[in-house]
């Protein structure tokens, strides 16, 4: 039996009718642009994060540019991620002009490792005489960038020490982790809520999808949320009178209304995704399939509910080329996130970052595999799944 990696159409078939009424109010209303939906959707989804404020965008991707923008941060300054993301997440400090320092990742969570993040900052950062942390390259260090990458919170009070030690602020990469919770020493706080500013995307395969591309910045601060509005629409608050350039990363009204239909329905297709991800990992386990594969680490189940949201569930996998091959001989969806880690692209060659520098990162983009997870899957898809790996590697 075939078993796609995600199948959306199964999703639309439960709410089709909720979104077609906000569909249906937009184009009465001819308010394609900004306006009331958007207002609705950004006060509701700023509440259910708590987060402050919420700016609706054009893409994750915007919403990263905008507040790096916001931030004033260009030629001269250096923002620190990780290489084992999206591109988007150095695309846009790249697009900015700053110097991009990639920090390599844990190895059981995939993310941004305090750790090196701390041999990083103190070992190869030196201070000037008026107290700001510069690279070896000798741009100030501005912005931390750390990724909820697949769905799991980063080390986020760890970073953030590091952080204040050094005195430069966080932003969330949150594009993939929308109502994931972090079970910070303060208390449980949801990703986009954690750090100075945080973006998300709502690429249609995302947890909380648009019918096209949309995605949201978020910030603690009311006079940083107006910056990023003016951002988003060419740096103009009054028609035609523009305080600063911008762009055009305005949310569409359409987009932003069918998310309000659909955000009810987050936490339980989290939780089914969650549901999922379990039922893999005892599958595996009666199958005597753990001394192939390393399924994903959960670090903070049992502090928090929404510990994990398994935007992919993404696991460690033996001979995983070969695999790959297998699984699509038999019509199993999968994929691979991702197969050359950013330090290692040709775009950023210029960079200097040689094969060797960050072997985690390295070796989670040759180990790695994704399977299907979306909510709707069934159990019987599911045992397919853990059927064709048990087939392979028993071979």
């Amino acid at each position: 039996m075939p078993v796609p990696l995600l199948d959306l159409t199964r999703q639309y078939a439960q709410i089709r009718d909720d979104v077609q009424r906000e569909i249906d109010a937009v184009v009465t209303s001819q308010q394609f642009i900004l306006g009331a939906r958007v207002d609705a959707f950004e006060a509701e989804i700023a509440r259910r994060i708590g987060c402050g404020h919420a700016v609706g965008m054009s893409s994750g991707t915007d919403a990263q540019l905008a507040i790096l923008m916001a931030l004033g941060i260009g030629p001269g300054d250096a923002v620190i991620t990780t290489p084992y993301t999206f591109f988007a997440t150095a695309g846009c400090i790249h697009r900015v002009g700053a110097e991009t320092v990639f920090v390599d990742i844990d190895p059981v969570t995939y993310n941004l490792s305090p750790a090196r993040l701390a041999e990083f900052l103190r070992g190869r950062c030196t201070q000037d005489a008026a107290g700001a942390w510069r690279t070896p390259a000798g741009n100030r260090v501005r912005l931390i960038v750390p990724v909820h990458l697949f769905g799991l919170c980063a080390e986020m009070d760890e970073i953030g020490d590091l952080a204040a030690e050094f005195g430069v602020p966080v932003m969330e990469d949150a594009a993939q982790a929308i109502g994931a919770e972090y079970p910070s020493r303060h208390g449980t706080v949801q990703a986009g809520a954690i750090a100075h500013s945080a973006y998300f995307s709502f690429f249609p395969a995302k947890n909380l999808g648009a019918y096209g591309d949309a995605g949201l910045s978020t910030c603690r601060d009311e006079a940083f949320a107006t910056e990023l509005k003016l951002m988003r629409n060419h740096g103009m608050e009054q028609r035609y009178y523009h305080h600063k350039v911008g762009g055009n990363f305005r949310i569409d009204a359409l987009q932003a209304a069918i998310l309000h239909a659909k955000l009810p329905h987050i936490g339980g297709w989290n939780a089914a995704r969650r549901a999922n991800a379990e039922r893999y990992a005892a599958a595996f386990a009666a199958e005597g399939l753990l001394e192939f594969l390393t399924p994903p680490a959960t670090p903070f189940a049992g502090r928090v509910a929404e510990h994990h949201i398994f935007h992919q569930y993404v696991l460690r996998a033996a001979r995983r080329d070969d695999l790959v091959r297998h699984l699509a001989a038999r019509s199993i969806g999968h994929g691979i996130y991702y197969p050359v880690p950013l330090h290692l692209q040709d775009c950023f060659a210029y960079l200097g970052y040689r094969a060797g520098d960050l072997p985690e990162s390295e070796r989670a983009s040759a180990e790695t595999i994704a399977l299907p997870i979306f909510p709707e899957l069934t159990t019987a898809e599911q045992d397919e799944v853990v059927a064709a790996i048990a087939e392979f590697y028993r071979a």
